[in-house]
């Protein structure tokens, strides 16, 4: 199995290769084929000509994406495992990034119907009359995708989707580690009817193919997920060019003693460990009123206690192992500081390879690693509060903010959390990795700027044009 680069309406092989490996196992999977830098220009200028001359309608579009998603309903297993592969994510965690991908792609083309403008009420302004105006929407031209590891296949969708259903084209730099889910999606979409013009896929490292990206003048549009510290150098890069910024993320989720704890500890649980807490909105730190922060931290390590957790092949795991043996490497570390600087772990806190054990912490102080730095692994951890304020002003004294969770039955509070956290989402009784795919979605601060989510990505995948028509 190889990872080739799609160009100019073709497959083709990369300047160089480099073997991908398992993520659990270490054994080669494929090679990759790694773009060169006359191979990115190649492709740029294929797509700024392709979204020229492919004028879809908007019909066209919705029919393109809405059978891709069918397609993809259809091969559910072929890309379950491909998306094992590429992450080491538990085949529970992939087929739900699979389901969730079909509604993602549906959504889009049903995006793509709607796509509209608006009347602009010209005689509402003194001495005007027998003039009208209106706004149309239209596509930018090309779009760079650069996605993450951590959804290879949801997230791609969620920003190819709307630049296709927006009548743009689009070029996908998948992350480096997930090269073949990408590449999948490439053909499923040329074989739902997408013009091989509109489409390319190049791999590499962002030092350089993402670095010639940013260079070039032909892109219209960013969307990228990926660190803050990345993000940040787009921006700076791409001047008055529209962006997409989906960065880092440090988040919590607040559990108050009036709240259902069962329920709770659960989804936080799932919040917390799936994707091996590889999520930007992971429950990492868990602020825990403090009357009941004993009865929660036996709850979750009691769900903890004997879930399955390595083989991400095996249907049994509960826990996959990390992307790489350097990122297990240093969460290991950052726990074993915790460790010694005075916490406690509850539960798990060791490693083996790739793999490490859902650990779960308490009497950790705000300064610690496990605090203060997104630690994107498999670790939580319980801080006691007294007063909800207390609570809600620690969480926001990060430099990021994504999204939080609080769960009480006390509605008062609930709309001071909803007020009180500076975050581009607030979830009242839910985790802060709840989302719904036709949500809208992003950060403030430091965690990004503007939208995912199909409805949202579209319009900011277009440029509004206002027209003024006056009575001849």
């Amino acid at each position: 199995m190889n990872a080739e680069l799609f160009i100019e309406g073709g497959w083709t092989t990369g300047e160089s290769t480099v073997p991908l490996l398992d993520k659990y196992d270490g054994k080669p999977l494929a090679d990759v084929h790694v773009a060169g830098a006359a191979q990115v220009k190649a492709a740029l200028r294929g797509l700024d000509a392709g979204w020229r001359e492919h004028r879809l309608t908007a019909h066209q579009r919705y029919t393109v994406l809405a059978r891709a998603s069918a397609l993809l309903a259809e091969r559910r297993e072929e890309f379950t495992g491909l998306v094992v592969r590429d992450t080491g994510f538990t085949v529970t965690d992939a087929e739900r990034e699979v389901d969730r991908a079909v509604q993602t792609l549906l959504l889009c083309g049903e995006e793509a119907r709607r796509l509209h403008g608006e009347m602009v009420p010209m005689e509402g302004a003194p001495g005007i009359s027998g003039r009208y105006g209106f706004t149309l929407r239209h596509p930018l031209g090309v779009v760079v995708a650069i996605t993450p590891f951590n959804s290879p296949l949801n997230t791609v969708a969620h920003k190819v989707g709307p630049a296709l259903a927006a009548g743009n084209a689009v070029l996908l730099k998948p992350a480096e580690a997930t090269p073949l889910t990408a590449a999948a999606l490439v053909r499923l979409l040329l074989d739902a009817g997408l013009p091989a013009g509109l489409i390319a896929l190049v791999n590499g490292p962002g030092e350089t193919v993402g670095q010639w990206l940013l260079d070039s003048p032909v892109p219209a549009f960013y969307a990228f997920t990926g660190s803050t510290a990345v993000g940040k150098h787009i921006r700076r890069s791409v001047g008055l060019r529209k962006s997409q910024l989906e960065m880092g993320g440090l988040s919590s989720t607040i559990v108050c003693a009036d709240a259902g704890l069962e329920p709770a500890a659960g989804l936080c649980v799932n919040a917390a460990f799936r994707k091996a807490g590889q999520v930007c909105t992971s429950v990492q730190r868990l602020y825990v009123e403090a009357s009941v922060a004993d009865e929660v931290g036996e709850r979750i390590t009691a769900l903890l206690a004997g879930r399955g957790v390595g083989d991400p092949y095996s249907r049994d795991t509960f826990v996959g192992p990390v992307i790489s043996e350097p990122a297990a490497e240093r969460i290991e570390s950052w726990i074993g500081r915790a460790r010694d600087g005075g916490a406690t772990v509850v539960t798990g806190g060791t490693r083996r390879g790739t793999v490490v054990e859902p650990t779960v912490l308490s009497g950790v102080r705000s300064d610690m690693d496990v605090m203060c730095r997104e630690i994107f692994g498999p670790v939580v951890t319980i801080r006691p509060f007294r007063a909800l304020g207390e609570a809600i002003a620690e969480v926001n004294d990060t430099p990021y903010g994504l999204a939080a969770g609080i769960f009480t039955a006390d509605l008062r509070r609930a709309l001071d959390a909803a007020e009180g956290l500076r975050m581009g989402s607030v979830h009242i009784n839910e985790t802060s990795s709840s989302r719904v795919d036709l949500m809208p979605y992003g950060g403030v601060k430091s965690s990004g700027l503007g939208l995912e989510g199909p409805r949202y990505a579209v319009e900011e995948m277009t440029e509004q044009r206002l027209i003024t028509i006056g009575r001849p």
